[in-house]
Order: C-alpha cells, then structure tokens, then sequence
C-alpha cells in the first residue's frame, strides 16, 4: 500500500511539473510579440531601417519581410547576453524545481530590466513613475516592469527617430540639388525624384551605406 500512494505521489509530482512547464511555454508563446517588440533593441531597428528605405524613396525595396527578418536576427544578436543569463539563471533552474515560478520570474525580470534601463531616459522614466504614483526606487529590482517598460518604449522611439534624422540629411541634399538644377533647365514638369532616385543609390552604394547603417545601429547598444 505504501509503495502504492509513493508512485501515485510521484506520477502526481511529475504531471504537475509537467503542467508547470506547459503554462509556462503558453505563456511565453501568448506574451512573445509583446516581449520582442517592447522589451528588446527590435523597435530602434526596425524603425531606423525604415527610415533608410523612405529617405531612398526606393517604394518597396527591401521588402517589408526583408526588413522584419532582418531586425530580428540583429535583435537576436544584441540580445543573446541578454537571453543566454535569463535561460541560465531562471529558465534552467525552474525546469530542475530549484527554484520556484516567483523566483524564476524575478530572475527573468532582472536581465532585461538591466538592459532597458541602460536606454532609458531618466525624464521618461520620471514621467511614468509620476503618473503611476509609485515612490521613487531605490534600486532597479524596485522598478516595475509595468512601468519600465513603456519608459523604455519612449525612449527608443525618440533615439530611432534622431537616429532616421540623420540618415535623411544626405539623401535630401541630393534631392535639393537635383529640383534646382531641373528648375534652372525649364523641366519643371518631371519629377525631381525620378532624376535623384539613382544618384541617391549610387551614392548609399559608393559609401557602404548598409555596413554603416549596422555598424550605428550596434554602436547605439
């Protein structure tokens, strides 16, 4: 009888795990575009990569499916540190039941809110700390990710479009150039962009203008 109840209690142990390790993988799948677009460098990139494809005025070239699979495999890159501590401090003793699903998620938080608050400005972060009636934290584990996270938001918008500013300076240089020289020759009626469109490639060609564009975007991280 009591080898009876002892495999019924760890057939019941097992099955629990097992259902903790499911929720917790649904979870994950449910949360993982939020996580990914909100809580990671894909924002910023993605963003600054269509800003160079608008200041080309090349329409659709690089596809929608080339900039997201882009911007992901570099947000991969840039955060592997990030998910490599957050798999081996949280993830890994969780599955063991070393530790509990509190304390896992603690330890998840931690990483990406070293990484978010490495990007965030403090006026962002005052900003929602102030409406959400939260006393200042002393330290990053007294920081919320609920108000963290849309500070962090804030703040890579405002980089990715200084960053976008930037990236348009030249290419509207040569657009200037090209509809005074147009003007000069009486050819009001062809559009200026028809005419600056190559020179705008040649010109992102000449100066490796895609190496110069990931190598800021890593810099910036």
């Amino acid at each position: 009888m009591n080898d009876l109840l002892q495999a019924f209690s760890e057939s019941s142990g097992s099955n629990v795990s097992t259902s903790v390790k499911l929720m917790i993988l649904l979870t994950v799948m449910s949360l993982a575009p939020s996580i990914l677009i909100l809580m990671t460098s894909f924002t910023r990139i993605v963003i600054v990569l269509s800003f160079v494809r608008t200041s080309l005025a090349t329409q659709q070239m690089p596809p929608n499916q080339v900039i997201i699979g882009l911007a992901l495999f570099l947000t991969f890159f840039i955060m592997a540190p990030t998910f490599q501590e957050v798999n081996k401090e949280a993830l890994q003793p969780l599955f063991k039941e070393e530790i509990s699903l509190d304390e896992a998620y603690e330890k998840a938080s931690m990483p990406f809110k070293e990484f978010m608050s490495k990007h965030t400005r403090q006026s962002d972060l005052d900003l929602f700390i102030s409406y959400s009636g939260e006393k200042e934290p002393k330290s990053l584990e007294d920081l919320s990710l609920t108000t963290l996270v849309p500070a962090y938001t804030l703040s890579e918008l405002k980089t990715a479009f200084q960053m976008g500013f930037m990236i348009f300076i030249p290419f509207l240089v040569i657009d200037m150039i090209v509809a005074s020289v147009l003007m000069s020759m009486g050819m009001m009626m062809l559009p200026p962009v028809m005419i600056s469109l190559p020179f705008k490639i040649l010109l992102f060609v000449l100066v490796d203008g895609w190496y110069l564009v990931m190598k800021s975007l890593l810099d910036s991280f």
